[in-house]
């Protein structure tokens, strides 16, 4: 519910942070931005660390992180301190595969697997339920007291993870690659801030230029620590496998669109009615806008196993990336009534509770049992990545189309056509990529491995392992065999 609760406090909330510190939207964007780089870094080291007897300490100690971060968020009046919370709020967003983990650590194998997909309802809820409270809290009284909602639910589940979680029966305790995690943060902080700053200080600037250097360089030397690693923190060398790139391609720029439409959406909607273009709503209505996302990709989801069974994974992953695409270009020509926008939404949400659910499908059916784990660590942090550069992408559109304090009309469609470019982009790359098949390793080619591979497809589709930040499918949440 955590992961839930820490989405609502980003995209919707924008306009209230900007307003409140007196700073523009593009600056006000970074307290998304953060909240999803520090997730980036911080699922692979929980998921690392929850893997061995240290898993109890892992969820305690990151809920303990969340909670301070949001009595940090709640008291900033400035947007370093904002920053500062937002970020450690996002610790909490690499949560839920270590609670999964220990459901299939302590509760017998018939009723793990259900668990685990109450766990992943319990997000998706939580993310729709979130977005119009926290709305309705930020309209009611102001954007501080909803980082302290934040706080009270961080803070509950916190006192409930001391009181019940056990600790784990793994007594081998997993190696963490500290040097990694330090590398790959530093890599996409220069990224990132390249991306976001580009438009206001200059694409050609010295300083611009200097980030992109520095980010290409810093993650180069981070892919080769990793391939030299022997217990890497992310094992890159999947990549090798052809269904794995692809489906690690599509996270990414399916990443990157996701947090696209959903700052876009909920942003353009409270834009004031004084406007040619504006429909002002409230924070409460534009939260209430991402309800049909939630609802509609985890029923999408619910349907995709059947989908996969008659098409094919690659199939299923091309047409949801035309269905988000379909979407964008729908809102980027019809604009003028808040229920283009619920459609929309709707509508996003249809194709990404298929992409996200076909995907893991994808990267299972690919390698070894022996290797699934590490490929889907892998699949986890490309995701996390493409919604941090959604999030600066959009910012830096937006920040270009901005006169007097407003984003203009022509911004936002810009924003919209360049999101639905990336879907576009998805559908190609999946199609061009799955039309030569990879040959099947010897450890995939018999008769009992086709049908291992058939059950982990069915029980990731259906467990609903799809959602906004904290649902995805994970080592800690594929099926034994």
């Amino acid at each position: 519910m955590v992961t839930g609760v820490i989405s609502s406090l980003g995209a919707p909330l924008i306009p209230s942070v900007a307003s409140a510190l007196g700073i523009s939207l593009d600056s006000a964007q970074w307290s998304l931005t953060a909240a999803l780089l520090s997730a980036a870094v911080a699922a692979p080291i929980m998921g690392r660390l929850g893997d061995g007897p240290r898993r109890r300490q892992t969820i305690i100690g990151g809920l303990a992180i969340v909670f301070v971060g949001s009595i940090v968020a709640g008291l900033a009046q400035s947007l370093v301190v904002l920053v500062v919370g937002r970020a450690m709020q996002g610790v909490g967003l690499g949560l839920a595969p270590v609670t999964m983990a220990a459901a299939r650590d302590h509760l017998p194998p018939g009723r793990a697997g259900a668990v685990i997909g109450v766990l992943s309802v319990a997000g998706a809820a939580a993310v729709g339920a979130g977005y119009p409270v926290s709305g309705l809290i930020a309209s009611e009284l102001d954007v501080h007291a909803a980082f302290f909602f934040g706080a009270v639910i961080s803070g509950a589940a916190l006192l409930a993870a001391a009181i019940v979680i056990p600790a784990s029966s793994s007594s081998l305790a997993a190696r963490l690659d500290v040097k990694g995690a330090v590398v790959i943060a530093a890599g996409l902080i220069a990224l990132l801030l390249a991306i976001s700053q580009g438009q206001q200080w200059g694409w050609g600037s010295p300083a611009i230029v200097t980030l992109f250097v520095a980010a290409v360089l810093i993650l180069g030397l981070w892919v080769r620590m990793q391939l030299a690693h022997d217990a890497p923190l992310v094992d890159l060398r999947q990549l090798r496998h052809r269904a794995v790139l692809t489906a690690d391609l599509a996270a990414v720029v399916l990443g990157v669109a996701m947090y696209m439409f959903l700052t876009i959406v909920t942003e353009f909607v409270q834009e004031p009615r004084t406007l040619s273009y504006g429909l002002g709503a409230s924070t409460l209505v534009a939260g209430l806008c991402l309800v049909p996302f939630s609802v509609m990709s985890l029923l999408a989801s619910r349907t995709t196993a059947w989908f996969t069974r008659r098409l094919s994974a690659n199939t299923v992953l091309v047409c949801g990336s035309l269905i988000i695409a379909g979407a964008g270009v729908f809102f980027a020509l019809l604009h003028g009534s808040l229920w283009e926008a619920f459609v929309t939404m709707g509508v996003v949400g249809v194709g990404f509770g298929y992409t996200f659910a076909a995907i893991p499908g994808l990267i299972a059916r690919a390698v070894p049992g022996s290797e699934t784990g590490s490929a889907m660590g892998l699949y986890q942090v490309i995701r996390y990545i493409g919604f941090s550069l959604g999030s600066a992408f959009v910012a830096s559109i937006l920040a270009g189309n901005t006169v007097l304090g407003r984003v203009s009309e022509h911004g936002y469609v810009t924003a919209l056509w360049v999101g639905t470019a990336a879907c576009a982009i998805s559908a190609v790359v999946s199609w061009l990529l799955s039309r030569r098949r990879e040959t099947a390793s010897p450890t995939a080619i018999g008769a009992g491995e086709r049908e291992r591979i058939a059950l982990e497809e069915a029980e990731l589709a259906s467990a609903g392992l799809v959602g906004i930040e904290g649902e995805r499918a994970t080592r800690s949440s594929l099926p034994e065999t």
